[in-house]
């Protein structure tokens, strides 16, 4: 699919450009619980183009589609009975297409996932394989084994499949096959050339119809090397993951996607790829980045991290080396289809280095409501969100986080779909599994699902859904979604060079602040203190920053000013943050990720009201806190009174339509109200 001139000035990043990827936000859809356009209670295609407009508004760069391929949905659509088709529950292949149409015209690229370790069941080549006598060319396409024992009736190893129980099921003639994943999803043999071929084309068959890049599933298991004497569960687990493993991350699987890159480059611009390669090592990993592999993959560390400076500082350092080494961009996560959303893992008490998976524990514990605060679950979702739209690379989003949605528990044993509680438990990885994270998404405060369709939703849906549904916070100042469409607004404006550096005169302790080209200062403060930094003034002073306890006395620093203080001193700032509470000062622009006051010593000062020069704190400037907005702008002093007695003026700053604040804005009488300043 070629795009047309008229439709490349909607693209953000130039259409044609080869590395649009590098730097894009990319929204992912799990289709079946974003949008029902029929009312039969599953997500589909013409939901999603109904939506497009949203997606827009939302700022996002590209729309990532879990599978939407016909499936039998034993693991949600990741069981995929035919790759080069729509699940008729979802769509058509006409819609698709429709799909693609709407998207491009809107300026957002299409990215689908792909899933080659394993197919469905009743795919058309297994079943063949099922029909076919043992050591056939339709079962080398898949694992077959002979089992162990006097009449092969013991399994070829001890494994255990991912969402539990065994990995090798026996089949009537006596045989067995490998499926890593649930006992319907049997793993390709990719020594088998067949595959290799059915791949590329699937790969073409999806890029003709204007598919700009792929999301690889379990892009590190795709080559095997399984020697006639099997070695047990337990010497598995104590093998190396270097290169060598038996089904882990192999070096010859970047031979195949050797294969996919030619195939990509075919196109222009090229198609991108994205790995999916949950690996403990970055070198490692960094093998899927390089230009000649997938290009991208996945940095998953974040969705492992508490909510700690020293961990997001540590992360955020090793993924960019071995970016730099492999000549990728990272990608960053904090909620995905597959873990408990931000808002509520951030809530918990943290993992402290514990391995396992954040919050599946305390939901099979039946989600007890003292062991989480929810408000500071959210208040830390929205401070990480915004140092991850702040970091250099790719920023990929879940459908709903950009609500603020925590993850649903209220899901009862006979509503639940996730292989993982029938064939894991309580006890597993995943807990009772993944349906919390996938309940369709609430757009009106009420109806039957929330306006995800007219009737019902195939998973249930909470009552607390009504107050953040899409509804209940468009245009609402202070709102969740209305700090992702900001937030993504100003990191459009302020995206530049590929590069980060450290600000330690800022960071210290739970403080972490980077700076980007162009002004850009990121600033999150992860402890449970009150902080205040002093930045120096014209003569470019080091900081000084001081602490105390929240609800005890504001200690004092070196500037002699309290922590609760917030101003601005001839150009030089003094910023008070509460825990979760996060900056990210532009020029001109500074974007709390929660309602603050502004204070001033010990009085409190709702908007402009009751600042005059020469109060303490205030000087030649006085910042200024847009409640509607969440914004923050300098006024200068000689200005003030005007701004305070000119009510069109007062209300055109107040009011809820976004404006770009590093440019000087002018009142209806012409006077500017703010100028620029460099945070």
């Amino acid at each position: 699919m070629t795009i047309a001139p008229a439709e490349q000035s909607q693209f953000r990043i130039p259409a044609d450009s080869p590395d649009w990827w590098r730097q894009a936000v990319v929204y992912q859809i799990y289709p079946r619980s974003f949008a029902d356009s029929n009312g039969d209670g599953i997500g589909d295609l013409r939901g999603i183009i109904s939506r497009v407009p949203y997606l827009k508004e939302l700022g996002v760069d590209a729309v990532w589609l879990s599978p939407f391929y016909p499936s039998e949905l034993a693991d949600g659509g990741y069981d995929v009975a035919d790759y080069r088709d729509v699940d008729p529950r979802i769509g058509t292949l006409d819609d698709f297409d429709e799909m693609s149409a709407r998207l491009h015209e809107a300026g957002l690229r299409l990215i689908v996932d792909i899933v080659p370790n394993h197919s469905s069941d009743q795919h058309r080549w297994f079943q063949e394989a099922l029909r076919s006598p043992k050591g056939s060319p339709a079962r080398d396409r898949y694992i077959f084994r002979d089992g162990l024992g006097e009449h092969g009736e013991i399994a070829p190893a001890d494994w255990t499949a991912s969402f539990g129980g065994p990995a090798w099921t026996r089949v009537s003639d006596g045989q067995w096959y490998l499926h890593t994943f649930a006992v319907e999803q049997p793993d390709w043999n990719w020594k088998n050339p067949d595959v290799h071929a059915e791949f590329i084309e699937t790969l073409r068959f999806w890029a003709d119809r204007g598919v700009d890049g792929f999301r690889v599933d379990v892009a590190n298991a795709l080559a095997k090397d399984l020697p006639e004497v099997l070695p047990s569960k337990a010497e598995m687990a104590a093998m190396p993951i270097d290169g060598t493993h038996p089904i882990i991350d192999r070096d010859e699987v970047q031979d195949i996607y050797a294969e996919w890159r030619a195939v990509f480059n075919e196109y222009h611009p090229p198609r991108t790829a994205v790995a999916e390669a949950w690996l403990d090592d970055p070198a490692r990993r960094a093998r899927y980045a390089r230009p000649e592999s997938l290009g991208q993959a996945f940095n998953f560390d974040l969705l492992m991290a508490d909510f700690d400076a020293a961990q997001f500082r540590r992360i955020i350092a090793a993924n960019l080396e071995q970016c730099a080494l492999s000549g990728s961009s990272s990608t960053w996560v904090l909620s995905n289809h597959d873990v408990v959303r931000h808002a509520t893992r951030y809530g918990l008490a943290p993992l402290d280095g514990r391995k396992a998976k954040q919050g599946a524990e305390w939901i099979a514990a039946g989600a007890p409501a003292d062991r989480i605060d929810r408000e500071l679950g959210l208040r830390r979702a929205r401070a990480a969100t915004l140092v991850e739209l702040a970091l250099p690379g790719s920023a990929y989003l879940y459908q709903g986080e950009e609500l603020g949605l925590h993850e649903v528990t209220e899901i009862a044993a006979d509503q639940r779909q996730d292989p993982v509680f029938f064939h894991g438990g309580a006890d597993a990885y995943d807990g009772l599994g993944r349906d919390g994270c996938r309940v369709p998404l609430p757009w009106t405060r009420g109806g039957s699902s929330f306006g995800f369709g007219s009737d019902g939703a195939h998973l249930p849906q909470p009552s607390w859904f009504s107050g953040v549904s899409v509804e209940a916070e468009d245009g609402v100042g202070g709102s969740t979604l209305s700090l992702y469409r900001e937030a993504l607004r100003l990191r459009g404006e302020l995206e530049g060079a590929e590069t980060l550096d450290w600000d330690d005169s800022i960071s210290t302790g739970d403080v972490l602040a980077f700076r980007r080209p162009g002004g850009w200062l990121c600033v999150t403060n992860f402890g449970p203190r009150r902080w205040s930094c002093r930045r120096g003034g014209a003569g470019g002073q080091r900081a000084a920053c001081a602490g105390g306890r929240r609800g005890g006395a504001a200690a004092r620093g070196d500037d002699g000013l309290a922590a609760s203080e917030l101003g601005f001193r001839d150009r030089a700032s003094l910023q008070a943050l509460d825990e979760g509470v996060h900056l990210a000062a532009a020029v001109g622009a500074v974007i709390p990720s929660r309602q603050s006051e502004l204070r001033l010593g010990d009085q409190i000062v709702d908007g402009p009201a009751g600042l005059h020069p020469g109060d303490e704190g205030v000087d030649e400037r006085v910042d200024v806190v847009n409640p509607v907005l969440h914004a923050r702008t300098v006024v200068e002093a000689d200005r003030l009174d005007l701004f305070k007695s000119d009510r069109s003026c007062r209300d055109r700053f107040w009011g809820l339509q976004a404006h770009d604040l590093s440019q000087p804005r002018q009142c209806d009488h012409g006077d500017p109200v703010s100028a620029p300043f460099s945070a």
